[in-house]
Parts: C-alpha cells; sequence; structure tokens
C-alpha cells in the first residue's frame, strides 16, 4: 500500500508544490481537522494517515471517528497536527481516498442492511478500478460486505464465453481439473445448466440474470448441496427479494463502480 500511496503523490505533487511552498513557511505548524458534509460510512483512515506521515513522519493523525463508523454531516472525523505545508500538500489526496472508499462502504452498508435477517452475504466484484482494487475491496469489507476473488488466479469462474470456447459445461470443468486445484464457480444461465453444474461438483454455482422466481426454484432444487451466488442488476430495491430466496451469496457489481463518493473536507484551525 505504501508503494501505492508514494505513486499516487507524485502523480499529485510532480516537482513540487508550487503554491504551498510559496506561500507557506518550511517550519509553519497548524492543526486541522476533516469534517463530513453528508451522512455515512467512514473508511479509508489509515490511507489518509500514510498521505500526510509520507510528507511529514512526525504528523499527530487522531482519528475521532473510526473506519466503519456512521457520521452525519457536520461532524468531525479526524483531527491533524504537524507541517502546514504537508497539511495542505496531503489536503487532496487523503481526501479524494477517503472520500471514495467512504461512498463504497457506505453503499456497502446500505446493501447488507437490506438484506439484514437473511443468510445472504454480500459480495463485490472484479468491477473496481484499476489500480485501486486493494482499497476498494477494504471499504467494501469496512462496509460489512464480503469480497469476492481477489484476481483470476484465486479462483476459477467459468463464464458462458468459457463454456462457449470449451464445447459443454462438462468440458471447461475438466479442463480447469485437469490443470489446477483452485475453487471452482461455474456461471449458469437456466435450470438445464444448473443441473449439469451440480453433476461436475463444482465449489459454488452462480445464477446470473435470474428471475426472483428461477432463483427461488434455482434454490429448491440445490437444496443445500451446492453453495449458490445470486448476481446481475442488483439494485437496493431488489436485493432483499433475493436474499429472500435463500442464496448463499449476492455479488453486487454497483457497490464499486456506481457509488457516491461521501463528500468530505478539511478545514485549518485559526
Amino acid at each position: 500500500m505504501n508503494e501505492l500511496i508514494e505513486r499516487f503523490l507524485h502523480e499529485d505533487l510532480g516537482i513540487g508544490d508550487v503554491t504551498t511552498d510559496s506561500i507557506v513557511p518550511y517550519d509553519s505548524t497548524s492543526e486541522a481537522v476533516i469534517i463530513a458534509k453528508a451522512d455515512g460510512i467512514i473508511a479509508g483512515q489509515v490511507f489518509a494517515c500514510d498521505v500526510f506521515r509520507f510528507l511529514d513522519e512526525h504528523i499527530e493523525y487522531i482519528e475521532i471517528k473510526k473506519d466503519g463508523d456512521h457520521v452525519k454531516s457536520g461532524e468531525k472525523i479526524t483531527m491533524i497536527k504537524g507541517k502546514t505545508r504537508a497539511i495542505l500538500t496531503g489536503e487532496r489526496l487523503a481526501l479524494n481516498i477517503m472520500q471514495r472508499l467512504s461512498g463504497i462502504a457506505s453503499t456497502t452498508r446500505a446493501f447488507v442492511n437490506a438484506v439484514a435477517g437473511t443468510k445472504a452475504r454480500i459480495l463485490d466484484t472484479r468491477k473496481t478500478t484499476p489500480g485501486l482494487r486493494l482499497f476498494e475491496r477494504y471499504a467494501v469489507r469496512i462496509g460489512g460486505g464480503y469480497n469476492h476473488r481477489t484476481n483470476l488466479s484465486e479462483m476459477a469462474l467459468i463464464k458462458e464465453n468459457h463454456i462457449t470456447t470449451a464445447g459443454s459445461i462438462r468440458n471447461a470443468v475438466k479442463k480447469i481439473k485437469d490443470s489446477s486445484n483452485v475453487p471452482i464457480e461455474i456461471e449458469v444461465k437456466n435450470m438445464e445448466e444448473l443441473k449439469k453444474a451440480i453433476e461436475e461438483q463444482v465449489d459454488r454455482i452462480m445464477l446470473d440474470n435470474w428471475t426472483i422466481d428461477e432463483i427461488a426454484k434455482g434454490v429448491e432444487f440445490v437444496r443445500g448441496r451446492i453453495p449458490l451466488e445470486a448476481s446481475g442488476n442488483m439494485t437496493l430495491e431488489r436485493v432483499r427479494d433475493v436474499a429472500k430466496t435463500g442464496v448463499d451469496f449476492i455479488s453486487v457489481g454497483f457497490i464499486t463502480h456506481s457509488y457516491k463518493s461521501l463528500d468530505l473536507s478539511l478545514l485549518l484551525r485559526e
């Protein structure tokens, strides 16, 4: 993570913060607060702290609200004490990270709350920002969700195009089992494919873009023999009905690609 933070800072700094370095004396120190400008779940404190500590290793970063805490608009989240230059130079990057991760955590928490009382777990997907997957997956966990596979090597996920290329579900599963020992999940689009997937004894089956009634029939047919994951068109309005069918997992791309960043600001204390 530190390497990523360093890279982000270099991207933002260029050869230096011309504005701050011209106006602020080198030895100036200040106190600042980060304030919420909307209600939501906080995430990313640890990364924001790393931004400021990279610029001033002695800076004090005091978390008033911890990652996972609910905040209301106007509440103080963090107090920062240290070199003024470090605070002003790191401000935008730190806020950018926290705003986005807090947005993901807040959106995830909304989905988690929507399925409360069912056994369904909310999963993220690989629909993440390139280079920021580890950050965004962290925010999903802070929001109460769970992570799907980290990358393509961690788990085999046989999708429609893989089945087309292999010629059949059986061939696709056999090829993976012959070359690897990773867990296998297979995406199915109807009951016929579901039955074939069960025969191959895979580790999980994804019901992709099934209707509520179809999911319920699939759950009834499987009867807990293999964990089932529902995917596709997951909205807050629909997700509870999906969860009530009895599926084990619900994967939601929305939480990492269509979230709304949580508005935050940093102010120097006079």
